[in-house]
């Protein structure tokens, strides 16, 4: 069976080269053709080591990476399939991933996704039913059950992480999030966009001071001013392209043939620079013609592969006022991350409704608590009859929806968010950590929002408790408790901390690397 990329990645001597493919939203054509065409070629040039095939990028309608990805991968070049959360429920992604796995295609990269955006009808119903923590975990269980019925050759799992983040609390939340997908199963890393080495080079260095040791791959992007002007506005999730940057794009794209030479020697550049910096390779997009620019992008990193040095000023598009966890800029090496030196004002209601509602759980939902075992028989009581469900409910709701904007889940989760909904406060319903499309701290899907796990982190930050961000994970919402009493499950071992399910077993053994806090 094909495992060219598997095989590469793992070589700490190879430096591995991966293409993005997009495909169109026709299922035979010139779109299709035009992909088939990029592959073929990128397979006969023999330095690719994988395409990969986005899943209905920005949330709108495109041909499968499944289908498109099974051809490619019957021309004989490796292919990694993209796979969000956004479109299925957990039962649409665990069929899904036994028919990847039965057409043989095991390279997974497992996102949560962008939002939904418009498809037959008008916008798409945002499904988020797992987080792409969660889905790391699904595949790894799948590749257990498949080793145990005969077939060790399971699925060889990836994740995203966006360190371009302006805030303290973003890259907080995007380093705590990235632990948990490695501690989840996550074999390779491949990052999101931007041009900022300074950046580049902390993720390697918080990767090696969380001592997670997973080959990771930066992103390299063939720039026009289309692409760079889309991607300055934020309509690209976690891609970052800042003002300056797109003024040197468009004034180079003034003459076409020189913008072309310069978006390939801009993307050649930053290659030998991701190599210098120690990733274990590049993953190349922006390639929607042809072939031809990613061939004259790899000879043109042989060529400059020595002076990666030379041109690390010219990758120099920080976010004015922007957090660096390193004193140290590229190439020296990263030391001690610093946390916490410009810590940002906690909202009053925040800064007084943390520690009551942190002081409050500890008090009546704690399994080691004196209190427990009456807690439980008074909620064995209340639970038996009607009048007893219905005084719980006239009890619990309408404090929870005042204060947290309860939507009577079941299966609260509000611990593992500093004590904030995740089901009313994110739009993808995350308990596992952000997802990488937020922006100075606001929500990707409503921006005139703080995301909650940017809140999250300055609740945490303010009582010294940021270890809580990444250790363990977090369940999926068990949809069956749906409606009912969150507090009546705790106390009576039904919600997803007593559930013995195997998820819930796995989560209790994963063990993630904390960040320092100083």
């Amino acid at each position: 069976m094909l495992r060219v990329f598997q095989t590469d990645i793992s070589d700490p001597a190879q430096f591995v080269v991966t293409l993005e493919l997009v495909p169109g939203r026709e299922s035979t054509g010139r779109s299709v053709d035009t992909v088939m065409g990029i592959a073929k070629d990128a397979f006969a040039d023999g330095r690719i080591s994988a395409v990969s095939i986005t899943d209905n990028p920005g949330g709108n309608p495109s041909l499968s990476p499944d289908a498109i990805g099974y051809r490619i991968f019957s021309i004989g070049m490796d292919v990694i399939v993209h796979f969000t959360c956004r479109d299925m429920n957990r039962v649409g992604m665990e069929s899904r991933a036994l028919q990847l796995a039965m057409m043989g295609m095991k390279n997974i990269l497992a996102l949560t996704g962008d939002y939904s955006g418009k498809g037959f009808g008008g916008q798409g119903a945002p499904v988020f039913d797992l987080d792409s923590v969660n889905l790391q975990i699904m595949l790894m269980l799948i590749s257990r059950r498949m080793a145990a019925a005969g077939d060790p050759d399971g699925f060889f799992t990836g994740c995203a992480v966006s360190p371009f983040k302006h805030t303290e609390g973003e890259c907080v939340a995007q380093y705590a999030k990235m632990s948990r997908k490695v501690a989840a199963g996550a074999q390779f890393i491949i990052t999101q966009l931007g041009y900022d080495a300074r950046k580049f080079h902390e993720l390697i260095g918080i990767q090696r001071h969380m001592s997670l040791q997973v080959p990771t791959l930066g992103s390299v992007y063939v720039l026009t001013p289309n692409a760079a002007r889309i991607m300055n506005r934020g309509r690209v999730p976690g891609a970052v392209v800042s003002d300056p940057l797109l003024g040197a794009v468009q004034r180079e794209w003034q003459d076409r043939r020189q913008g072309k030479q310069a978006a390939i020697e801009r993307a050649a550049r930053l290659g030998v620079v991701m190599q210098g910096l120690g990733y274990r390779g590049i993953h190349l997009g922006g390639i929607h013609h042809d072939f031809s620019a990613v061939g004259m992008i790899l000879d043109r990193m042989e060529q400059i592969r020595e002076h990666w040095q030379a041109f690390l000023p010219q990758f120099n598009f920080p976010h004015p006022g922007g957090f660096y966890a390193f004193r140290e800029k590229p190439p020296q090496a990263a030391t001690v991350p610093r946390f916490g030196l410009h810590p940002r004002p906690v909202p009053v209601l925040d800064r007084a409704l943390y520690p009551l509602m942190r002081h409050s759980h500890g008090l009546f939902f704690n399994f080691d608590s004196p209190a427990a075992p009456f807690f439980k028989t008074i909620c064995k009581t209340l639970d038996s009859g009607l009048v007893g469900r219905l005084f719980m409910h006239l009890a619990e709701h309408p404090v929870k929806r005042m204060l947290l904007g309860c939507q009577q889940c079941g299966d609260c989760a509000i611990q593992h968010v500093g004590f904030l909904c995740p089901e009313s406060g994110c739009p993808k319903h995350t308990r596992n950590g952000a997802c990488g499309g937020s922006r100075d701290g606001m929500c990707e899907v409503n921006p005139d929002r703080q995301c909650v796990w940017y809140r999250a982190h300055s609740r945490l930050a303010a009582h010294g408790n940021i270890k809580s961000l990444c250790e363990g994970c977090v369940p999926p919402r068990m949809w069956e408790l749906n409606h009912t009493s969150s507090w009546l499950n705790f106390h009576l071992g039904r919600d997803h901390q007593s559930n013995g399910s195997e998820i819930a077993g796995f989560c209790r053994q994963a063990t993630c690397r904390l960040l320092a806090e100083e």
